[in-house]
């Protein structure tokens, strides 16, 4: 298995954002062909499939909206990083899980979600204060790479 390195995530990420002028999730995976579909899931978050040559996410209509973009987050970077795997997101627990495909798609998330302006325009914040003023878990701040100026 090949496993990236979180400064190649970042690049990507950086890539695509650059590409399509947009840091939303949805929009991103719109711009990919990425079909999404919202229904109930029951515990899972959301996941990603891979059917008959097509990408899609599949999100719990349940989430709320901050909850909603980190799992498409998720989900999207499974679909660039993992494209031929079947991948669940399961709520208060992907963000703690230790594989690689997780842990890398967790990174491409908080890259997407949290950008890097946002920490150096608050120096004085911590990773807790910068994730709920960005509107997410404090746990995405696990994944967050930043570079020095």
């Amino acid at each position: 298995m090949y496993k990236l390195r979180t400064s190649d995530i970042k690049r990507l990420v950086k890539y695509y954002i650059k590409k399509f002028n947009t840091r939303n999730p949805f929009e991103l995976a719109n711009c990919l062909n990425v079909e999404v579909q919202l229904g109930p899931l029951g515990s899972r978050a959301g996941c990603y499939m891979f059917l008959k040559n097509h990408k899609c996410v599949f999100l719990n209509e349940d989430l709320e909206e901050h909850e909603l973009n980190l799992v498409m987050a998720h989900e999207l970077a499974h679909s660039i990083l993992h494209r031929k795997e079947n991948c669940y997101f399961i709520r208060n627990k992907t963000l703690l899980l230790s594989s690689t495909n997780e842990i890398e798609a967790n990174i491409f998330a908080a890259e997407l979600l949290i950008p890097d302006s946002l920490i150096y325009e608050n120096p004085g914040m911590t990773k807790s204060q910068i994730a709920r003023l960005a509107g997410y878990d404090e746990r995405i701040m696990e994944f967050k790479v930043l570079r020095k100026k």
